[in-house]
């Protein structure tokens, strides 16, 4: 490779080259700068008039995406028999891949679909990154302590922030000059119980949101070094989890949902961003609120058990909390161990679960400047995305924007239920066949959410 496309590799990735040779003859290497953020913002609502209202759009937008309606023959020609079928390009390298074929990489957007989809992502690592030290400032060490986290916890905390600048960073320099900058937050907890429970829920639809575009990228370059930090964003997710009490990772498959699942979850909490900020074209969707949340607290009761209207918001439905205890701690031990004793579910098949769902036309996001909408028609079902499968259930007693259904009783495969985890729902008005690669075609019979469902 010639200095000049080293160069080329080096900068797209924000690395600095190598400092002139040291007197022992050897070159010390200079790190690259991070990108820049301010070490504290006001966390308070937005009080001021929107300059913008709306999503980002084109100049001509066309009537929609129509699902194909058969499989295309090429996707099922390939003879997968454990055989070589085509000629090697090289000894040891099989024929075919992406990228494989002595190209050299460009690390960067190659459509819009690229650029929104990293910039929804630099949103969302924006905020983690605020938020992660924003409990560290607001919460004493007492704080922390009374929920079974000790100073180790706290400064692994402390780490994911700095995780959270390096993934800031990294996708900043793929954007270029234009990328979105760190904006403003406002936050629903109150105490450590409820940083924790917001903080595991963000970085699920964080970790899940990335998921969902990060097959359909035109880059592959930069779809594999998202893929380096998002695996760093999965571990987070399951930290919180072991912070809160809950079982670490009770999922054999993550999920992955559409962008506008994750802007309509993200966008409510940024209460202004600078005014030259880069705009989204991703979809908000009306919030979905669940009345009857599981929580730890009530882990397997049925609904005498859990408390109507225990949630903080719609959308991640952060569960209330009058104590500053976990409840899964003991003795004033860490509330991080690995695999907690006793542990119960948080839900099961057959748990009614009420809904209930706002109207569209709500002002939200930075600059209350987005406005939610929906496509759909009549509300019917409640969609389950969760692993590997999209299931439906009825949509039952349904009086103007609220109703319920039940809890599925499901498997992806034998001996995995399917509802488990940090999960997703949404109303819909249609119960449309999808899988994990196209799930984005339900976008338009959404009619409100999607809600983090805590089923364990």
């Amino acid at each position: 490779m010639t200095n000049w496309n080293s160069a080329l590799w080096l900068g797209v990735l924000g690395i600095m080259p190598l400092a002139s040779a040291s007197p022992l003859g050897l070159s010390e290497p200079s790190a690259p700068p991070t990108a820049s953020h301010p070490a504290s913002l006001p966390h308070t609502p937005f009080t001021g008039t929107p300059t913008t209202t709306g999503a980002l759009t084109a100049s001509s937008i066309g009537t929609g995406i129509v699902e194909s309606a058969s499989v295309a023959p090429a996707e099922t020609t390939y003879v997968s028999d454990g055989e070589l079928q085509n000629a090697e390009p090289a000894p040891y390298v099989p024929a075919g891949g992406v990228g494989t074929e002595g190209q050299i990489p460009v690390y960067n957007a190659k459509s819009d679909f690229d650029y929104e989809s990293l910039a929804l992502a630099l949103y969302q690592e924006w905020i983690e990154l605020d938020l992660f030290q924003d409990g560290l400032r607001r919460f004493s060490a007492k704080d922390f302590e009374d929920a079974g986290l000790n100073a180790a916890d706290r400064d692994l905390i402390a780490f994911m922030a700095e995780q959270e600048v390096g993934h800031a960073t990294l996708i900043s320099n793929m954007l270029g000059a234009d990328a979105p900058k760190q904006c403003q937050y406002d936050y629903p907890y109150t105490n450590v119980q409820e940083y924790l429970d917001f903080c595991q829920k963000l970085t699920r639809f964080g970790e899940s949101g990335v998921y969902g575009f990060l097959g359909h990228l035109d880059s592959r370059e930069a779809a594999t070094l998202l893929t380096q930090s998002i695996t760093t964003e999965a571990r987070q997710q399951m930290i919180f989890r072991q912070f809160e009490g809950l079982f670490p990772m009770p999922v054999w498959f993550e999920v992955g949902v559409p962008q506008s699942w994750a802007w309509t979850l993200l966008a409510p909490y940024i209460s202004s961003c600078p005014a030259d900020q880069t705009r989204l074209v991703w979809q908000n969707f009306p919030a979905l609120w669940i009345e009857n949340q599981p929580t730890l607290a009530n882990a397997g009761k049925h609904n005498n058990g859990t408390a109507f209207n225990n949630t903080l918001s719609p959308g991640t439905n952060v569960a209330k909390s009058s104590s500053k205890e976990n409840p899964n701690s003991k003795n004033g031990a860490s509330g991080a161990s690995v695999t907690p004793e006793g542990y119960s579910p948080l839900s099961f098949p057959g748990r009614r679960v009420d809904l209930r769902w706002e109207e569209p036309g709500k002002a939200v996001g930075p600059n209350n400047s987005y406005v939610t909408s929906t496509q759909a028609g009549e509300a019917k079902f409640v969609a389950w995305a969760s692993q590997l499968n999209l299931t439906y259930t009825p949509l039952l007693g349904i009086n103007g924007s609220s109703g319920y259904t039940i809890q599925p009783d499901m498997e992806t495969y034998e001996g995995d239920p399917a509802v488990n985890g940090t999960m997703f729902i949404a109303i819909t008005d249609s119960d449309i066949f999808l899988t994990p690669f196209n799930l984005s075609m339900i976008n338009t019979h959404v009619v409100a959410g999607p809600a983090l469902y805590q089923a364990d």
